[in-house]
């Protein structure tokens, strides 16, 4: 277990929570006022971020207006034991951000006529062990959550799982192809994991090419994502961070989040960089991954999720006075959100290699940028 109080970053507070949030409320403010002008947001951008590291922030943030970066900050440790340092270049555990890549390898295939949005999952897998799954679940219904499946990341059996035994995509089904579906294909919305590994052996039976493997061709290597990867638990990586769990604020002391990875999935626990982010959201709406049509509709939304809309694996945020399309992360240990704002053309990616409480850490962080760009929810 690691005291965080023992480093300057951890529990300094020359600024009140009080403080920040008065800062954050009177920036909400301004932006309405003056208008939404993009002009007068990266001095507060600034000011803002320059607060952060007495905040006790652990992570990094990119900020970017048009394709041009604006602000690439890092703060606090990627290891706590040895007080690394973490650099713009650290990678982090993205957790859900994943889903985001299996989408857009999915709809790779629907832009080139491999597959259709209707397909069900039997036409690709036709030896998978649910018959509804295989007759009545749809691509469409894996991409929405509207499948069924559930979330295996967070049902016991995941945490007692030997996860050295996940290590290619159909390892991940032991996890939940037996379970009994939460509800018939379509009927419902239920945020999980489990349907993005079905698109994940998908994309493997389509291809011929391990999930992976596809991904790195058709994906990484043409965003030119050079630092993003699935790695092995165990497996020593330069310039990665390691994750620390304090349960989302419960606890004073932070544990390793170790006990609860396991190797990536098509449904989360990707490594990547803010920059990596970056090339891949900037070649998303640029329409270098697929057509125009095709983006219209992975961004237009299909299903009311739990706060937001949901178009294909991104959250279509319309509370505000722009739309903001994204995707965040979260985990014992991981705390990850890229939001595009589609009005004013701005970019904010924040990866955190510890879980906090909502009133700080990535939550307040993307809090401040959606009230000063966007507003207040409308």
């Amino acid at each position: 277990m690691f005291n965080m109080k023992y480093k300057n970053h951890i529990h300094s507070n020359q600024y009140s929570l009080r403080t920040l949030w008065l800062f954050l409320g009177m920036l909400g403010f301004v932006a309405v006022v003056i208008g939404q002008n993009p002009q007068h947001y990266n001095g507060r951008i600034s000011v803002f971020l320059d607060t952060l590291q007495q905040q006790n922030f652990n992570g990094t943030i990119l900020v970017a207006h048009n394709d041009s970066v604006i602000q690439n900050r890092a703060y606090g440790f990627s290891n706590f034991e040895h007080a690394v340092s973490i650099k713009p270049e650290t990678k982090f555990n993205l957790a859900s951000i994943t889903k985001m890549f299996t989408a857009v390898g999915i709809l790779k295939l629907v832009d080139t006529g491999k597959l259709k949005l209707n397909d069900t999952v039997g036409m690709y897998l036709p030896q998978y062990a649910n018959d509804t799954i295989r007759n009545s679940c749809t691509i469409h219904h894996l991409l929405t959550h509207t499948s069924g499946l559930g979330n295996f990341y967070v049902d016991k059996a995941f945490t007692s799982f030997d996860k050295s035994k996940l290590n290619t995509t159909a390892d991940f089904l032991a996890l939940f192809e037996q379970l009994p579906l939460q509800f018939f294909p379509g009927s419902k919305y239920a945020y999980g994991a489990s349907g993005f590994v079905v698109l994940g052996l998908i994309i493997e039976a389509v291809t011929g090419l391990p999930y992976d493997e596809y991904m790195q061709e058709e994906v990484f290597q043409i965003a030119e994502m050079t630092n993003t990867k699935a790695f092995p638990i165990d497996k020593v990586v330069a310039n990665k961070a390691d994750g620390y769990t304090s349960l989302f604020g419960d606890n004073e002391e932070f544990t390793h989040n170790t006990g609860y990875l396991s190797k990536a999935s098509p449904g989360g626990f990707y490594y990547s960089t803010a920059k990596d982010l970056f090339e891949f959201s900037k070649h998303l709406r640029n329409n270098t991954f697929f057509s125009k049509e095709i983006l219209n509709a992975m961004c237009t939304p299909h299903i009311q999720g739990y706060y937001t809309q949901l178009g294909y694996a991104v959250s279509v945020d319309t509370r505000f006075n722009q739309t903001i399309i994204g995707h965040s992360g979260g985990w014992y240990g991981v705390q990850t959100e890229l939001m595009d704002f589609t009005k004013d053309h701005y970019t904010v990616i924040i990866l955190s290699n510890v879980d906090t409480a909502e009133s700080k850490g990535t939550v307040m962080v993307s809090q401040f940028f959606k009230n000063l760009i966007a507003g207040k929810p409308l």
